[in-house]
This record gives structure tokens, C-alpha cells and sequence, in this order.
């Protein structure tokens, strides 16, 4: 299997290699070459070309080998670069690295087709064919060649099928006709279309494949194009989601750059983001311009909106928000309550716990049925070192406490409003930390001069 990404792309107007865009979060090449994965090929080749060391290093641990095409001539050129690593006998399947949504159950029909010596091109028929090749059959309607655009003639430009550049054939005979490639054409380059008619002079069938969809087969060349497709990769997957039982408050606003997966009765609002995987339990709502990356979230909790939640647990009948942050390493267990402007780093917090405004908790280990009051903040971090806060079941913190870190507040223990503790709490009674009320009757405000 070959994957041409050798192209520049001088249309994005970026120094990012083409292939390295992203798409959903991953660079275009990424999802081709998880979709090639998944046919189980014997030898995966990617030919890199403008940028080569950027799209190896954008790609590591990829199973590849790489194959650099220098210079440039053309699609012939760049498979003639790839025929070395190729495995004899056996079935070439060429693919594009900006064309990311080609689909795997298109590709094996593809490859089947190329059974037995035949030549199988995907090819699909466009309402505007402009800038593509187009397929040019005799009157029985077999298939005779492939002629680029700046090579047609007025007639052949009016064709409206047209080739997608993904071919399957056997890399002998692949091997054979790129031997015999010129390149005395408009762009001076050696087209591996011209196979077609290397195939159709030898006798050779040349079957034609559809894609299943349409849109398996855009590619891109522009910052236009890349978000065109971006916006079809997202309805198709709200659609999956939607046929999965999913309310979406607005198919069109919605992001997954990465896996969801949704239990029954999931209900997600506007302009939310799932990078990573994200799971959501049964019946959980996520309000509007929401962020989830790489969490679980139990059944029945919400999550209102304008929340960030990275690399964290949640548990059932949660609620979340809003405008809450959810930092890595944080795990919340049932009932916990995690109010506005609230932010949690690398902590854990027991059953039925509540941080419902304005508090920071981090590096603490929070109990059950705990209250912590708005504008605490356990202070964790020393200028060098990161410190625990041990907060014990049923205590009860006021607002506007600091707790020191090391630290540890005991069972049932109440701390007032307005404290500063650094030393540990005891089990039950109140901890306050006094200071004397003072006024001075005779202040005044400043004024401005």
C-alpha cells in the first residue's frame, strides 16, 4: 500500500506540510493511515516530499516506511519511489494523504476488484469536474484512459466522470507500466494516470469502483477546503450519533476530535467539544460550549455550560458548573456538587461533597458529605514542591479559608470563615484562627485633587 503525501500545498499558504493539518484534532495523514490500518496490509509506504522531516516528526511511532521523493515529478514519479518497498506479488493499493475520509469498506471493494490482474480505479461522477482528470471510455463504454484537465480537449472536459487517483493493481504489472511512463505532457511530470492506457493496450481489464459516499473522496487543498471537510466529518459523526439516540440540540454545532461514546438518553447542547475519549453515562446532559477531554461521566450527571473538564473522573448524579474546571487527575465520586468558578486539579472528592462557588482545591483529598465554602482555596504549592491537603469526612469549611498545605482537617470539623490554617485540625468542634475588630472613627477616604 502506497500514500502519496509529498505534496506542498502552496494553496494552504502555511509552512505546516499540507498532510499535517488538522482534522478533528488529527493531521490529515493520521486518519488515512488509521484508515489503511484497518485493511491489514502487508507493507505500508508513505512517499513525503515537501517537508518530509516535519511530517515524520508530526507522526512518531507511525508503522511506516518512508520513502522521500526529490524532486517532485509528478504522481508516476512518486509510486516509481515507493516500488522498492513493496513486496512482489501481491496487490498495490495507492491512496492520497489529503484525501482523509476515503472509507475502508470503498477501499476493500477496491482492492477486490484488482483480483486476478485487473486494473481497478475509484472513480465518481461530479456535477462540476473542474481541476480533476476525467475518464475517458470508448463506445461500448470500456474505459480507455485517463486525461488530466490542462491536457483535455474541449470535449473531453465536458465529461463529467472523473478520477479520484486511488487505484488498485498488481505491483508486477504496476512495476511494468511505470517503466514505460514520459512525461511529454502540459506539466512535464509522469502521471501515474497513465497506466489506464498502458493496461487498455496490453488487454488488461480496468474495472471501475464508486465510493460509497460522495464525500469519501475530497481532498484538500485550501484553508477553505480543510474546513469544508472538517464540517462533513462532524455530521457524519452527529449523524451516527443521532441514530444512536443522542439529542443534539444542533447537529451543526458540535466538535468530536477524537471517540464519544453515549449511553441512553444523552442530551448535548451547543457548541461542545470532546477531544480524547470521552464516555458519558446514561441519561448525562452537557450544557452548552462545554469541553471534555479524555473523561468518563456517570449516569445522570450534568454538566453546565461553559465548563472545562481534562483527564478526570466523575461519578453519578453529579453537577458540574458552570464556568467549573475540572483539571487532570481529578476524581469526583456520586452526588458531588462542583459550583461556578470553581477549579479541582489532582484531587479526589467523596460522596455527596460540595464546592459550589469561587474555591481552588487542588493536590487534596476531599471526604464525603464535605462543604467547602466559597473563596477557599487549599494552598498546595510551596514555590518548589506540591503538598496534600487531607480534608476528612463531614467537615464543614466557611468561606474565604486558607488551608496551608501539608495539611489535614479531621472528621466533623468546622472551620469559620475568614481562617488561615496551617497547622491539623482535629476531629469535631470549630477552628478559627481570631483577630481583634478595629475602627478608626476618624479615617477619611482619599479624594482626588
Amino acid at each position: 500500500m502506497v500514500i502519496l503525501a509529498a505534496g506542498q500545498g502552496k494553496r494552504m499558504r502555511s509552512d505546516l506540510p499540507k498532510v499535517l493539518h488538522p482534522l478533528a484534532g488529527r493531521p490529515l495523514l493520521a486518519h488515512v493511515l488509521s484508515t489503511a490500518a484497518s485493511l491489514s496490509p502487508e507493507r505500508l509506504c508513505v512517499v513525503v516530499g515537501h517537508g518530509g522531516a516535519a511530517v515524520r516528526e508530526g507522526l512518531p511511532g507511525a508503522d511506516v516506511a518512508w520513502v522521500e521523493q526529490s524532486p517532485q515529478l509528478g504522481t508516476g514519479h512518486a509510486v516509481m519511489q515507493a516500488l522498492p518497498k513493496l513486496p512482489s506479488g501481491g496487490t498495490v493499493l495507492v491512496l492520497y494523504g489529503d484525501v482523509p475520509l476515503i472509507g475502508a469498506a470503498t477501499l476493500r471493494a477496491l482492492t477486490e476488484a484488482a483480483a486476478g490482474g485487473h486494473l481497478a480505479l475509484l472513480t465518481q461522477v461530479l456535477d462540476e469536474p473542474r481541476g480533476y482528470g476525467r475518464i475517458v471510455r470508448d463506445a461500448g463504454g470500456r474505459v480507455t484512459r485517463i486525461v488530466e484537465e490542462k491536457d483535455a480537449t474541449a470535449d473531453e472536459r465536458a465529461i463529467r466522470e472523473v478520477n479520484t487517483g486511488i487505484l488498485a493493481v498488481s505491483r508486477d504489472r504496476l512495476a511494468a507500466w511505470l517503466s514505460g511512463l514520459r512525461n511529454d505532457n502540459a506539466q512535464g511530470e509522469y502521471y501515474l494516470t497513465d497506466i489506464v492506457a498502458a493496461a487498455v493496450a496490453e488487454g488488461v481489464p480496468v474495472e471501475v469502483r464508486h465510493p460509497a459516499a460522495p464525500w469519501e473522496c475530497l481532498g484538500v487543498n485550501s484553508k477553505a477546503e480543510l474546513a469544508a471537510l472538517e464540517r462533513r466529518h462532524q455530521m457524519n459523526h452527529a449523524k451516527e450519533l443521532l441514530e444512536a439516540g443522542v439529542t443534539l440540540a444542533d447537529p451543526a454545532r458540535l466538535d468530536i476530535r477524537g471517540e464519544l461514546a453515549c449511553g441512553r438518553d444523552v442530551s448535548i447542547d451547543v457548541n461542545c467539544i470532546f477531544e480524547g475519549r470521552v464516555v458519558l453515562g446514561d441519561g448525562v446532559r452537557v450544557g452548552a460550549s462545554c469541553m471534555l477531554r479524555d473523561a468518563v461521566v456517570g449516569a445522570r450527571t450534568e454538566i453546565r455550560p461553559f465548563s472545562l473538564i481534562e483527564e478526570a473522573r466523575i461519578g453519578e448524579n453529579a453537577r458540574i458548573g458552570p464556568f467549573a474546571r475540572i483539571r487532570p487527575g481529578t476524581e469526583l465520586a456520586a452526588d458531588v456538587h462542583i459550583g461556578n468558578f470553581v477549579e479541582v486539579k489532582a484531587s479526589t472528592f467523596g460522596r455527596g461533597s460540595k464546592a459550589n462557588h469561587l474555591a481552588y482545591v487542588g493536590d487534596s483529598s476531599v471526604g464525603a458529605d464535605v462543604n467547602i465554602g466559597a473563596g477557599t482555596i487549599t494552598c498546595n504549592y510551596d514555590g518548589a514542591s506540591k503538598h496534600r491537603t487531607v480534608i476528612e469526612d463531614d467537615v464543614h469549611i466557611g468561606s474565604d479559608v486558607q488551608l496551608i498545605a501539608p495539611v489535614t482537617v479531621g472528621r466533623g470539623a468546622t472551620i469559620a470563615a475568614g481562617a488561615t490554617i496551617t497547622d491539623d485540625v482535629p476531629p469535631g468542634g470549630l477552628t478559627l484562627t481570631q483577630k481583634k475588630q478595629v475602627t478608626k472613627p476618624d479615617w477619611r477616604r482619599p479624594r482626588k485633587k
